[in-house]
């Protein structure tokens, strides 16, 4: 990281003296320096890093595959030699006749003296076809209950010539893992008997140990593999910690042990690496698995897993000191570069923090670059920029000011001009305009979309200007022809407006400031969100003001009837957040009623008697 920042910096400070040829070429040599000590070190460092890494995994592979192979064939020789035990006392009895099993009672003898011989045998059985079953069994280690159980399980499965061996399963009365192996004594075609032998699975825990006592945990951590067994449903059957095995918990959370279970018998080992969680971080494990095959129908699952980071270890170690020795070296180069080149850095950050000021809008500092050099030349004449900026942007600003108010003067005219067609309306845009930024201020929104509400709202019915005065100045109730036609200005008004690229942003309140909430409103039809907030904001402000204004066919109502009036049509014509946000501007004084008062002889004169604010109401909300 401070290699970039420094080689940032340096091509920063070359381009600013590409025409000082004598500093060019010290920063040049510098970063040269940085480049050529530190880039090459780092280089070979990630490289043989990663070349080790490949191969360190390589031989974990390999190392794995070849565990994993070397107990599952130690697993299945252990099964086979019991397997041909079995095989083996069942020929002896066919040889010897296996038709004396109900007269012969010195079976049991015989069979616990066997059991004695083996430490391995937990319960050795004949079972005739006819007649008692003998057995003989370690008594401090199954019940007998236990010991009928397993042979009547495996009994419903033996058929002529086969031999049965059941999976591994816990003897309930011990914490010990135990395999059911059985195979039939023939007499000619039939069977007449078939010897059962329960034989212990703990030759297969110690295969499956490591030759240290450190648990699971401790040799994942140790980066050392972890080797256990699994059963056809993927229940471990054999494990490091045995509290693992006699839960008899399923690993399939394992990709490893799925993987095995798909492919089962097909593959002899694989290497695969997978994630893994463990404490709530997600690790990536390294896994081996191979089949044992106890028979056709019996296979078991040899699997080796292996955390890759504690496994390589001494890959990271080797990452970790090309790094530390690369930031030394880079600190070191650092350091002796700065102290030489500061003095010729500082003229230059003084420039860098004038332009920054500059960006900024400062324009009060002057840079202050002393010596006769070609820097302090550089100083002098950026001082003498700034100046010439300074004027220009004042006069920029001065000149954007003026065309601001001149274009806002204009809008008002218009409005005013508008308005003073129809002496009821005086200073209504006006009006709604203040009324307007009143309520954008309470609701929060940006100054920019302030500003574009007020000139909207001071245009909002510009398009009166091409309705026909009979209509506009009509002192009675329009009627639904004069309705019809009162409904377009918004349309005319867009109309006029949108040929002017700068007005584009005023439109939606012009165009949209009859829109209902509900739907119901003109001239689109638009429903709530899909009217803009400008819009929404100028139809709450014009709807008060026609309200609150002394008509010839209304009187003026006063600001808490108006207001009621206003949270009726909440949900249906206005949106609730403008409501809301124009009542709060009430409550803070920033809005008061601007009733305009008729002479009432002259309203009379004209034939037009006052009326107290009724149902025409919506009307006189519907052209405002």
């Amino acid at each position: 990281m401070w290699l970039h920042a420094f080689l940032y910096l340096v091509r920063d400070r070359v381009h600013v003296f590409k025409s000082f040829n004598r500093i060019r070429i010290i920063y040049v040599m510098l970063a040269v320096l940085l480049l050529v000590g530190l880039l090459p070190l780092t280089i070979a460092g990630v490289l043989l890093s990663r070349r080790s890494a490949v191969e360190l995994r390589a031989t974990e592979g390999r190392y794995q595959a070849q565990l994993v192979r070397d107990k599952a064939r130690q697993i299945e020789l252990y099964g086979q030699r019991y397997r041909d035990v079995v095989i083996g006392l069942a020929r002896a009895f066919e040889i010897t006749g296996g038709n004396r099993f109900e007269t012969d009672l010195g079976y049991d003898t015989r069979l616990q003296r066997t059991l004695q011989d083996d430490p391995n045998l937990i319960a050795l059985a004949i079972c005739p076809v006819k007649g008692e079953v003998h057995r003989a069994f370690q008594a401090d280690v199954i019940k007998r209950e236990e010991v009928d159980q397993r042979i009547s399980e495996v009994l419903a499965k033996m058929n002529a010539r086969g031999v049965i061996i059941g999976r591994p399963q816990i003897i309930r009365s011990g914490q010990e893992m135990a395999l059911t192996i059985a195979a039939p004594v023939m007499n000619g075609e039939e069977i007449s008997a078939a010897v059962v032998a329960i034989v212990s699975f703990q030759e297969v825990f110690k295969a499956v140990q490591q030759a240290s006592s450190s648990s699971a945990r401790d040799l994942l951590d140790q980066g050392l593999p972890v080797v256990f067994v699994v059963d056809q449903n993927g229940r471990a059957v054999a494990h490091p910690d045995a509290a693992v095995a006699f839960s008899e918990r399923p690993m399939t959370d394992l990709k490893v042990v799925q993987d095995w279970l798909e492919t089962g018998a097909k593959v002899q080992s694989a290497l695969e690496p997978f994630p893994l969680d463990r404490d709530g971080k997600v690790r990536t494990m390294l896994g081996s698995y191979a089949t044992v095959e106890l028979d056709r129908n019996s296979l078991l699952g040899v699997i080796a897993i292996q955390d890759e980071a504690a496994a390589l270890a001494s890959v990271q170690d080797m990452r970790s000191q090309t790094m530390v020795v690369s930031l030394f070296a880079a600190a070191l180069a650092l350091i002796f570069g700065f102290y030489f080149a500061q003095k010729l850095t500082r003229p230059v950050s003084e420039l860098a923090a004038g332009a920054q000021r500059i960006a900024a809008g400062d324009f009060s500092q002057r840079i202050k670059v002393l010596g006769r050099t070609e820097l302090g030349e550089l100083g002098a004449s950026f001082n003498r920029m700034t100046d010439q900026i300074e004027r220009y942007v004042g006069d920029l600003q001065r000149s954007a000011q003026e065309n601001h108010e001149m274009f806002l003067g204009t809008v008002k005219a218009l409005a005013a001009a508008i308005d003073g067609k129809d002496p009821y309306t005086r200073g209504h845009s006006e009006r709604v305009s203040r009324f307007s930024v009143a309520t954008a201020q309470a609701l929060g929104l940006p100054d920019e979309e302030i500003e574009q509400i007020r000139i909207s709202a001071l245009l909002h019915d510009v398009g009166k200007i091409g309705i026909d005065d009979r209509v506009l100045k009509k002192p009675s109730a329009l009627t639904d022809e004069e309705f019809e036609i009162m409904k377009t200005h918004p349309q005319k008004g867009f109309k006029i407006m949108s040929q002017i690229s700068a007005m584009k942003d005023f439109l939606p309140g012009m165009y949209m400031h009859h829109e209902m909430i509900n739907g119901q409103g003109y001239p689109q039809g638009l429903k709530g969100e899909q009217i803009p907030m400008q819009a929404r904001i100028v139809s709450v402000a014009d709807t008060f003001d026609a309200m609150t204004t002394e008509r010839p066919y209304q009187r003026a109502m006063e600001l808490e009837a108006a207001l009621t009036r206003l949270k009726s049509f909440i949900g249906t014509r206005y949106d609730a957040r403008v409501v809301a946000a124009f009542i709060a501007a009430c409550e803070a004084g920033k809005i008061r009623p601007g009733v305009t008062r008729v002479n009432r002889k002259q309203s009379e004169f004209r034939g037009i008697p006052p009326v107290p604010f009724s149902s025409t109401t919506d009307s006189v909300i519907a052209i405002s």
